[in-house]
């Protein structure tokens, strides 16, 4: 590394990530630049090393979070910051150093809300979960793809993938109807595909399955009515120990479970739900809710008597995320908690 790019004394970094190329600010403790280099991803831990630790801000994209845990362990204190958080700290046109200098001033910004940085548990995790995400809309739209194929020959098949799976082979197996051989023998290669792909999705399932038996925290998480081994295990991948939120409700609104605010004149005017965070956490949460609706005993539960009355005054609906809200706070107590979990508790005896 030239004497030109060595470190000098500041007080916060801010970095521009690129695939190849990063763009590296430093800012005084009065906020003024100190520093502006440009660096390749095999310098830039090198540059790192060799500086003072300091507050490190980088926007939280692709990459962000490999780079935030070696800064980490070379003891610089990393602020992983959401990229629409960065851009009003853009004072003029656009070009990486102009970026990396805006993420180093909003690093150190009192009321900055920062991502919180991922073990490699937890990224290896959130990759199983959005593989298998990923596979079950891959099934959806081959599955409608065979549909659709089948209507242009005047074969309509029932709705569900269970029964289009029963009434698939029926077809292809019947030499009455209209099907061409060409469409015949391409319905029957994709039916393969769509059996190959489920194995697979079973095998993904099995493994989030198993490494929620594994983990302590998991198991405890599965207490709660609504959340099984894919919502235990997703939790923990996108929020980790929840210690990132000082209060169960702070979880609720990142999750986008609590209503959208507009309030002015002294009026105050509440939305529907904001619907911010982690869309794929929410949607296990709101799926939850709506199995406990139908399938909760209530005459043994304590969320029975709350849940009827919730029933009573609004809307199905929006009695499902209401019930979706709080599972999230009881989901910050158990992991904030040494040793918490749901107790399913007669509301005789509470």
């Amino acid at each position: 590394m030239s004497k030109r790019n060595a470190p000098r004394p500041a007080a916060v970094y801010g970095v521009d990530i690129g695939k190849n190329v990063f763009h590296v600010v430093g800012l005084a403790s009065g906020g003024e630049p100190v520093q502006r280099v440009r660096f390749r991803r095999d310098t830039l831990l090198q540059f790192f090393e060799r500086a003072a630790p300091a507050i490190v801000g980088m926007e939280s994209c692709a990459g962000s979070q490999w780079i935030a845990r070696r800064l980490q362990a070379l003891g610089h204190k990393v602020r992983l910051i959401p990229a629409q958080f960065v851009k009003p700290y853009v004072k003029s046109n656009k070009s990486d150093i102009i970026d990396a200098e805006a993420i180093a001033e909003a690093a150190t910004r009192p009321t900055m809300r920062f991502a919180a940085i991922k073990s490699e548990e937890q990224a290896d995790l959130q990759a199983l979960h959005r593989v298998r995400d990923q596979m079950i809309g891959t099934r959806t739209r081959l599955i409608n793809q065979m549909r659709a194929f089948c209507l242009e020959y005047g074969i309509a098949l029932r709705q569900g993938a269970g029964l289009f799976k029963l009434d698939l082979p029926l077809v292809l197996d019947d030499a009455s109807n209209d099907l061409s051989p060409a469409m015949r023998r391409l319905l029957g290669d994709l039916f393969a595909d769509l059996r190959r792909l489920e194995q697979r999705i079973d095998q993904v399932t099995r493994e989030i399955g198993a490494i929620a038996d594994r983990q302590d925290v998991a198991r405890r998480l599965m207490t709660i009515p609504g959340i099984g081994a894919l919502g235990a295990t997703a939790v923990l991948a996108a929020i980790g120990n929840g210690r990132q939120f000082q209060k169960a409700r702070d979880l609720a609104a990142w999750l986008g479970l609590v209503p959208r605010e507009h309030s002015t004149g002294g009026k105050q005017k509440l939305l529907g739900i904001s619907k911010r965070g982690n869309r794929y956490v929410r949607k296990l949460l709101v799926h939850g809710a709506r199995s406990c609706f139908r399938h909760l005993d209530r005459t043994r539960d304590r969320l029975g008597s709350w849940l009827d009355g919730l029933q009573n005054r609004m809307h199905p609906n929006k009695a499902v995320v209401a019930l979706a809200a709080k599972m999230a706070r009881i989901v910050w107590v158990v992991l904030t908690k040494p040793g918490a979990l749901y107790e399913r508790r007669d509301p005789a005896f509470a």
